[in-house]
């Protein structure tokens, strides 16, 4: 029978080193930095929308994409601060302001698009165009924020799961603001907060939770 002296020390040589997570505000700011390089990066590629100059001398566009930029960058701190056992949930509230804004400003959209033009005026290669950009700038964006949020998963998923879902909806219609002529912020919503809803369906389905599987 093992001495418990052998025992303890046996627990603490093969005990793994705990690493510190970086504070919530220095995880925001790297996945800012992120989306600002994705969003250069397809700008470079793509170009900037063709009537970037008058719409940048609009004030309704302008407080459009800024609400929309600032509701990412709320969001994504909302869901990272959320994500600690030992903070509030009344940081998941942090967004709703300006959230509230962007909603406000928000136009038809690419849907209204489809529905007002006949077949033969339709825009497809624009609408590809969106669609491309959309996939391109919301999947790595998800992908590092459900990184960083995945231990949230084995306490409370939902709030962080939401508020990364608005970050990247938000973050995404400031791309696609700045890089397309039509407003695509219906499309963006559905496919983030569908995205959402689909996680969250799967993990209440499967009885476990699911963000916790994607672990370092």
């Amino acid at each position: 029978m093992i001495h418990t002296s052998d025992l303890i020390e046996s627990l603490v040589t093969a005990t793994m080193p705990i690493r510190r997570l970086p504070s919530p505000w220095a995880r925001t700011g790297t996945w800012l930095v992120l989306a600002v390089a994705l969003t250069g990066m397809l700008a470079l590629v793509h170009g900037l929308r063709p009537d970037f100059a008058v719409r940048m001398q609009q004030s309704e566009f302008r407080v459009s994409l800024l609400a929309s930029l600032l509701t990412g960058a709320l969001a994504a701190l909302a869901a990272l601060m959320t994500s600690l056992p030992d903070r509030s949930r009344s940081w998941l509230l942090l967004p709703v302001p300006t959230a509230v804004l962007w909603m406000s400003a928000i136009g038809y959209g690419c849907l209204t698009d489809w529905v007002r033009l006949d077949t033969a005026q339709m825009h497809w290669d624009e609408v590809l165009s969106c669609f491309l950009t959309l996939l391109l700038s919301s999947a790595p964006l998800s992908a590092l924020m459900f990184w960083m949020i995945r231990h949230a998963a084995r306490l409370r998923p939902r709030g962080p799961i939401l508020c990364a879902g608005a970050a990247v909806a938000a973050l995404t219609a400031t791309a696609l603001s700045l890089l397309h002529q039509f407003d695509a912020s219906i499309m963006i919503l559905l496919w983030n907060f569908g995205t959402v809803a689909l996680v969250t369906a799967v993990d209440t389905a499967v009885g476990r939770r699911v963000v916790s599987g994607i672990d370092s």
